[in-house]
């Protein structure tokens, strides 16, 4: 398969297979038979009413409700990780006050539990999607609750995958909730294929993290035959139905001398000459440590605090702040930690926060550091947490800041952590302006940290979260490589160092690409470290100089992907 992303297209391969194209967000060759979802649970009927006993209906609701967040939280705990935070944020939407006053009502009003759910539901559905950004992502996840509340009151069978399949199938959906998928294998599941989805979707975090390909944004997938033999690629973002035998073997001889190469491919990252870049983690806490240490994480260069804030109703302590810490920069030690402070606001909201005022657009409204100096209390316990919790411990703990346009505002931040005891801030370049002016910046601040995904997002108009334009989502765009080489070239002169935090580093590729642009460490999630290891070692500095000046001589994110492959040679054994 050609290594190229396309989305939304369907043709014939030349031995007469079915072929279907997305984005591809995980990678490897997954084959089996396919396993097409259900859709959605029925409708309820509008006319429906309860007896009379309205009482009786809402405790009915009620205990449907708690069946089902009980049911969310007990997968949570199974699945352990990021799945357990992503399940049990949906028990609390699920058991979320406001939500039961509208069923409440409206049962009052002799409408029937069902149709109440799906009334009360609904309304909350339409507030989400108007949202935009992190919360239109949620209505996926309200759609799931919802259906599984009116599953337990009508005695239909709960929404899910299959269990104790004879062979490993592919999963193909309209869109996957995480319940779908928090228990989930490789060993049962071959490959993720859904119609709709981005690189940031639940479904591709949950694939990255599982090790599984997956294909999201991919048209017409719900139209494969259930039980279809499919071939999926999660690297290039193409799905063949019914492939020739040959096609399936070519693929798996591939997909076998990939993990003899990542296996093969050791210690910590440099190129094949012997440049050093450091392999981070991404993580969001301790339950991300073990995937981190597996996988041969040299440190972490994101933490996302945030987890530690988001989906409560009051703020953490201080003392819960520190020992969270403390785990992570313990389990480190003499390596980096990479802290990001609290990353909230209208798109991510806080409860324990006064509403936002209403936003046209979440993404460019108060977030980041932008929220973070309007609560001052929160900068400085999180701060002072954070200064606590790196004292003693071996760890290079470096603390930034996330969305910060100016520099008078990375100055301020720099200020912020000096007076907390923190030895050294940092910003992230996420904001093209931030990237324009690097060099000003850069004499404010000790390093800096690329966020390839809201750089991309902001740089070409494109929200992350809506998969029309998915398209136009891709860090290969060579204005987004533009403005990486700036940030990076402005630290590098100043003798500091500059690493990426975004999805961009989990590519192999363009792994490789960033090294070449000067980037000088990267983090990913875990399970694409090895991925990540093997390129590198597999190529020299200078090739991924001249990969990364090809690419950035390319008119588009295609052209660029083209040229830069064209100067690593090799990528064949990985099955890149």
């Amino acid at each position: 398969m050609d290594g190229q992303q396309k989305t939304g297209t369907t043709a014939g391969d030349e031995n007469g297979a079915r072929a279907l194209a997305g984005t591809g967000v995980s990678p490897g060759a997954g084959y089996g038979p396919a396993h097409v979802l259900a859709g959605e649970i029925p409708e309820p009927d509008k006319e429906a009413r309860h007896d009379g006993d309205a009482a009786a209906e809402r405790a009915r609701a009620e205990r449907a409700v708690e069946e089902v967040a009980a049911d969310l939280e007990a997968r949570g705990a199974r699945a352990g990780g990021e799945a357990q935070d992503v399940l049990g944020a949906q028990a609390l939407m699920a058991r979320d006050p406001s939500l039961a006053v509208e069923v409440g009502e409206l049962i009052d009003r002799g409408v029937a539990a069902p149709r109440a759910v799906f009334d009360a539901f609904g309304k909350y559905r339409d507030l989400l999607a108007a949202a935009g950004g992190y919360l239109a992502e949620r209505v996926t996840d309200l759609d799931d609750i919802r259906d599984r509340v009116i599953a337990v009151l009508t005695g239909m069978p709960m929404p899910g995958v299959p269990t104790g399949a004879a062979e490993p199938f592919v999963l193909v959906a309209k869109d996957l909730a995480p319940a779908d998928t928090a228990l989930l294998s490789k060993d049962v599941v071959a490959a993720f294929v859904t119609e709709q989805g981005g690189p940031t979707s639940h479904t591709a975090i949950l694939a990255r993290s599982m090790g599984v390909p997956a294909v999201v944004g991919c048209a017409g997938a719900t139209a494969i035959a259930p039980g279809a033999p499919v071939l999926v690629d999660g690297a290039s973002g193409q799905v063949l139905v019914a492939p020739d035998p040959a096609r399936v073997a070519e693929a798996r001889a591939a997909d076998e001398a990939r993990h003899a190469a990542l296996s093969a491919a050791t210690g910590p990252g440099a190129t094949a000459d012997g440049h050093p870049v450091p392999l981070l983690a991404n993580v969001g806490g301790p339950r991300d440590l073990d995937g981190a240490l597996a996988n041969g994480a040299e440190g972490v260069g994101l933490y996302r605090t945030e987890f530690l804030f988001l989906d409560r109703e009051t703020a953490p302590s201080g003392r819960e702040q520190e020992e969270a810490y403390r785990a992570v920069f313990e389990a480190f030690p003499g390596g980096r930690v990479v802290v990001r402070t609290l990353d909230s606001g209208a798109d991510k909201p806080l409860a324990f926060l006064p509403p936002p005022e209403e936003e046209p657009n979440p993404a460019l409204g108060e977030r980041g550091l932008r929220m973070f100096r309007r609560y001052p209390e929160i900068m400085t316990a999180q701060l002072g947490a954070l200064a606590r919790a790196a004292a003693g411990v071996s760890a290079k703990v470096q603390v930034m800041a996330p969305m910060v346009a100016t520099v008078e505002e990375a100055e301020w931040f720099a200020e912020a952590c000096r007076t907390a005891g923190l030895g050294e801030a940092g910003v992230m370049i996420e904001v093209p302006s931030a990237a324009l002016r690097a060099a000003d910046l850069i004499r404010a601040v000790d390093f800096f940290s690329i966020g390839t995904n809201d750089l991309t997002q902001y740089a070409l108009a494109a929200d992350r979260q809506v998969s029309a334009v998915a398209g136009l989502q891709d860090p290969w765009h060579p204005a987004v490589l533009d403005l990486i080489a700036m940030a990076a070239s402005a630290a590098s002169e100043s003798g500091k160092g500059c690493g990426v935090c975004g999805e961009a580093a989990a590519d192999p590729v363009l792994a490789c690409v960033l090294v070449g642009l000067g980037v000088t460490s990267l983090s990913m999630g875990a399970p694409a470290l090895p991925w990540v290891r093997a390129c590198l070692a597999r190529h020299t500095l200078a090739q991924c100089r001249a990969a990364a000046a090809a690419a950035r001589s390319a008119a588009s994110a295609p052209a660029a992907k083209a040229a830069a492959r064209a100067e690593l040679p090799g990528l064949e054994a990985l099955a890149l």
